[in-house]
């Protein structure tokens, strides 16, 4: 009898695993974490190849003061892009993957701190003389610097793109890189 009601046991408690998620399919969670977290990031990453676009469209030779409005304005623009993202991931919650969950707090923590660079550069940039052509380039070079050090700044996101969560990331269509406008390219009305 105790037999019986030990495989009973078990198999309820097999059960209650499977409907309550915690034995079933570890990755179907995972991929249904990462398809709310790249719904979440998808304008964003699309916000990101236009400012890259207008970053790359500004002539580095063109007037001092059409650069610096290109500038601050993709500074800023960069700043709540990487703010957006970090709140993405907020709002997803923890990814189901346990072995991930300090590395998305790692990408979280990063984004937030590119977004404050990015402010401080936008502030840098807005703060340059454009009326004086020499002092203007002089002003660029630590702003260039600082750019380089955002970029380079991304140790916590690239650990998170190797891992389960970011492989389940990267299958998704929102977390999918978009390719930025061509310049020719005509919309239709």
């Amino acid at each position: 009898m105790n037999k019986k009601l030990a495989a009973a046991l078990s198999g309820s408690v097999v059960l209650v695993l499977a409907l309550s998620g915690c034995g079933g399919d570890d990755k179907d969670s995972v991929d249904d974490w990462a398809a709310k977290y790249c719904d979440l990031a998808k304008p964003q990453i699309q916000k990101q190849a236009q400012v890259e676009q207008l970053i790359r469209s500004t002539a580095s030779d063109g007037k001092p003061g059409d650069i610096q409005a290109a500038d601050s304005k993709a500074f800023q623009d960069l700043s709540d892009v990487n703010k957006a993202f970090a709140a993405a991931y907020r709002t997803a919650g923890q990814t189901p993957v346990k072995e991930d969950r300090e590395l998305v707090d790692a990408a979280v923590a990063e984004f937030d701190a590119n977004a404050k660079s990015y402010l401080d550069l936008k502030k840098q940039i807005d703060a340059l003389d454009a009326q004086d052509q020499q002092k203007f380039a002089d002003g660029l070079k630590p702003i260039a610097d600082g750019l380089a050090k955002i970029e380079q700044n991304r140790a916590a996101w690239n650990k998170l793109r190797v891992s389960t969560t970011g492989k389940a990331m990267a299958k998704q269509p929102g977390c999918k890189p978009v390719a930025p406008p061509s310049p020719k390219a005509v919309s239709a009305p």
